[in-house]
């Protein structure tokens, strides 16, 4: 299964990249379990599970941790107020 990540504002500079296409690994089905597995590259990827302010999108719709992943989805991970 893989899937795509977006990453905007701030997320977008400390990653240094606006997005990618990676494979989950088994047992990666939701998005909560997707925070810790990309949190475990190291820093400064623990932000998307200690912040309590980032926003989750899953195919343009808002979607709480327990959200599950399908192969080809698009997961977005952004700050409540992005800009322009």
């Amino acid at each position: 299964m893989a899937i795509k990540l977006l990453y905007f504002a701030h997320l977008r500079e400390s990653f240094g990249m606006a997005g990618e296409e990676i494979p989950l690994p088994a047992g990666v089905a939701d998005v909560a379990a997707l925070k810790h597995h990309l949190a475990a590259r190291g820093d400064p990827w623990p932000v998307l599970v200690h912040s309590q302010s980032l926003r989750t999108a899953v195919n343009q719709r808002m979607v709480g941790p327990e959200a599950l992943l399908a192969d080809g989805d698009e997961v977005a991970f952004f700050p409540p107020v992005t800009g322009g």
